[in-house]
């Protein structure tokens, strides 16, 4: 029963409180309506405000911002107008211009249709005139017009001749001086380009010594090694207060050679008697033979001489032991011969036969002190021996003008003889004064302020000077070669002429560490 009451109690409370607290929601409910109306329209209100500021300010800034376009393009427009009216100007002068020289023109072709006219006019006059003339002429000469032109003809023809004999002997003159230039310009080439050495032989040789001692063991008991040594080679023993030293006399130079080769090998051997010197003496000819042979191949590898007889090539190996005024023939040979090749290249003539002659042109002197005759004869005899060229002959024959030459290397092979004993320093004679020229010429050079070096080169032929560059300048150059050259005129005497190469040059050096 307690239940059922309970339960209906309950029952009853819901009945009752369920609707009032369900009215008391809804009020509640309204009011936060109504607010988050009001809210709601404050916020829309505000919201129209600003959009309405914002769309006034965006109009403001777009009328702002057409203005402002307009008036650049107004400007453009006036200064478009500006440029267009400038040109419309420029073109109606450019139009006044042609105008004016249109009528110039027209102006100055009607004044030349009335020269034209007026020359037209004179021409005939002239014509007519030297008619006249040609009438009265003929009349006062007697002649035709014809007997007229056959006379003056003969006189232009004597005058033509005239003229042509002497252009003839001018050009004459000029060959001769060309020629006499390029033979010139070929010697020289020649000469630069073949640059043999030259040795100075005396008729003595020195034998160095040990220590003095070796002196007594050289003369022996009684002077018996010495005289042994002295009997067998032919040469003289000078044993004197010379320290260390003996000096072997002798003009022929084989027998020097063969008695300082033997010297040297009892001096190694340290024993010295008769029977060892003759040992000695045997192994110097044969060793001397061997150098000959030697010499003479080399001579011919040198100048490219081939097929020569071996005797022929013995002959040329003993000049190499043969001196003419303290030049070694047998390097004057080589030089002959490459000097005559050279220039016969460049004429375009027999170059083996050039450089054939010039090797043997002195093949006499070989044999010079054993026969009787001179060398060219003995020269000449020894290649007809041996069957040489006829034509290589001659040369050999030509060379110092016994015959006369038939060939043109003939004759170079006699220019080659002359330039290479005459060339500096070939000969004893002329190499001091070519040594004190050579030194004069870079003297005169240093003497001028900015110098910095000279070099005598070309035989004495040009002196290259070396300018300091922060002295002389490129326009001094001139000056300064023509100072030197000058100097060199008043002070020196010498053949031919003497080139000046100033040379100038900046350098910037920089290392990289």
């Amino acid at each position: 029963m307690e239940i059922v009451i309970i339960i209906a109690t309950v029952l009853i409370s819901a009945v009752v409180f369920i609707p009032l607290g369900v009215g008391i929601r809804k009020k509640i409910a309204e009011s936060k309506i109504k607010g988050a109306e009001n809210e709601a329209k404050k916020i829309l209100e505000l919201a129209n405000k600003e959009a309405e500021n914002k769309k006034k300010e965006e109009i403001f800034k777009a009328k702002e911002q057409i203005m402002q376009e307009r008036q650049d393009l107004e400007q453009e427009i006036r200064e478009r107008r500006g440029e267009i009216q400038k040109q419309e100007s420029r073109m109606i002068q450019k139009e006044e211009n042609l105008d004016r020289k249109e009528e110039a023109l027209e102006r100055k072709e009607r004044e030349t249709d009335k020269k034209y006219q007026q020359l037209d006019e004179k021409e005939k006059e002239l014509e007519e005139t030297v008619q006249e003339q040609m009438e009265k002429l003929q009349k006062i000469a007697g002649l035709s017009v014809e007997e007229a032109k056959k006379v003056l003809l003969a006189e232009v023809e004597k005058q033509i001749k005239m003229e042509k004999a002497a252009i003839i002997r001018e050009e004459e003159v000029k060959a001769k001086e060309e020629s006499t230039k390029k033979a010139k310009e070929l010697l020289t080439y020649a000469v630069q380009k073949c640059a043999a050495d030259h040795t100075s032989e005396t008729t003595v040789s020195i034998v160095n010594l040990p220590n003095d001692d070796m002196k007594g063991r050289i003369i022996g008991r009684e002077g018996r090694n010495i005289k042994t040594i002295e009997n067998l080679t032919g040469i003289d023993l000078i044993i004197d207060d010379t320290p260390e030293a003996v000096i072997l006399s002798g003009f022929d130079p084989l027998r020097r050679e063969v008695a300082k080769i033997a010297l040297e090998k009892l001096i190694e051997d340290g024993r010295i008697h008769p029977a060892k010197i003759e040992e000695m003496v045997e192994k110097a000819k044969e060793e001397v033979q061997a150098i000959i042979k030697s010499e003479g191949e080399r001579a011919t590898l040198e100048t490219g001489v081939m097929g020569l007889s071996p005797e022929l090539v013995m002959l040329l190996g003993k000049l190499k032991y043969r001196t003419s005024y303290g030049q070694n023939v047998l390097n004057h040979s080589i030089e002959v011969s490459n000097l005559a090749r050279i220039m016969a290249d460049e004429l375009g003539l027999d170059t083996k036969r050039a450089r054939r002659a010039g090797l043997l042109h002195d093949i006499g002197k070989a044999l010079d002190h054993d026969m009787e005759g001179t060398h060219v004869e003995i020269g000449v005899d020894i290649l007809k021996k041996y069957k040489e060229n006829p034509l290589v002959i001659n040369a050999v024959e030509a060379h110092h003008g016994d015959v006369e030459p038939q060939t043109l290397e003939a004759v170079l092979v006699q220019a080659a003889d002359a330039i290479s004993a005459s060339r500096p320093g070939a000969r004893r004679e002329t190499l001091e004064a070519y040594i004190k020229r050579l030194e004069q010429l870079e003297q005169i050079a240093d003497s001028f302020e900015g110098v910095d070096k000279s070099f005598a080169i070309q035989a004495g032929r040009e002196i290259r000077i070396m300018v300091k560059a922060e002295k002389i300048s490129d326009a001094d150059m001139t000056l300064l070669a023509r100072d030197v050259a000058k100097k060199i005129e008043d002070e020196m005497d010498y053949p031919g002429q003497i080139k000046v190469n100033v040379i100038r040059e900046s350098r910037a050096i920089e290392y990289a560490k």
